[in-house]
């Protein structure tokens, strides 16, 4: 099981900061084969939720990003991963909790928003979060639809 963390771009240190980037490409850019710039500018204002093992290896990371920076009106939580090697081990659920957790800490009484990949859709159904009345729409080359946290 993963130890869950929550902390600020500036309290990163530059080692967590290479390895949550490295978990990053090798998983939007390189796994699902889908160039685009993932340093968009919104990690600064964000807060980073990271899944560590016992040697400090990040094996999961979600990002905390407040309204007035991906949305005007929610705030959202965004790049949710996990590693290869902790798939199906429950380990999403777990980092999508301790995101929600975090976000609801952070922004009380906010609503929050996702951008769903579509595959991705019942995970994200499980956790609370319900499809929003708008079209899917297209990301990157992949379906996506917008959810909101009930």
């Amino acid at each position: 099981m993963l130890q869950y963390s929550i902390i600020t771009f500036n309290d990163l240190s530059l080692d967590q900061l290479y390895r949550l980037m490295v978990l990053r490409q090798e998983v939007f850019i390189v796994e699902q084969d889908c160039p685009y710039l993932d340093a968009d500018g919104k990690d600064q204002a964000s807060h980073h939720v990271v899944g560590t093992d016992a040697d400090g290896c990040i094996h999961a990371y979600a990002r905390l990003v407040p309204k007035g920076i991906s949305y005007t009106q929610h705030n959202s939580i965004g790049r949710v991963i996990t590693s290869k090697s902790y798939r199906g081990k429950g380990e999403g659920k777990r980092l999508m909790q301790a995101s929600i957790d975090g976000i609801k800490q952070l922004y009380p009484d906010e609503t929050t928003k996702i951008s769903a990949q579509v595959y991705a859709l019942p995970f994200y159904s499980a956790m609370g979060f319900m499809e929003m009345d708008i079209p899917r729409y297209d990301e990157d080359g992949i379906p996506h639809a917008a959810m909101i946290l009930n």
